[in-house]
């Protein structure tokens, strides 16, 4: 009797501090690889700045936009360069045009 009176004891003894060890173990770990853990908080975070990054050039991309629409305008249009340009870009000329060649590195625009 007396050394299953020992096992029990033991058993009594060593049983809480072995669950409550357990907890406290899985708990640590959710805590650090779980859903909502250090970890996921950490890519979280790594989501958050790439996210802003993202902001930050669409919105530089928009002011881009902006700015060539006002160019746009019909009171920001020179009627001269526009057509200057137009001209050079399609290699056309008009009766009368004074025709200066350029060599193939020396380019206007």
């Amino acid at each position: 009797m007396r050394p299953l009176r020992l096992i029990k004891r033991a058993i009594r003894t060593v049983a809480p501090p072995v669950l409550f060890l357990s907890l406290t173990g899985y708990f640590g770990w959710n805590a650090l690889h779980g859903a909502h853990g250090i970890r996921a908080y950490q890519d979280q975070l790594v989501l958050q700045q790439q996210a802003i990054q993202s902001q930050q050039d669409a919105k530089d991309e928009q002011a881009v936009w902006h700015r060539r629409v006002l160019a746009l305008k019909e009171k920001a249009l020179d009627a001269d360069i526009l057509d200057e340009r137009s001209r050079a870009m399609l290699n056309l000329t008009r009766n009368g045009d004074i025709v200066v060649p350029y060599g193939p590195h020396d380019k206007l625009f």
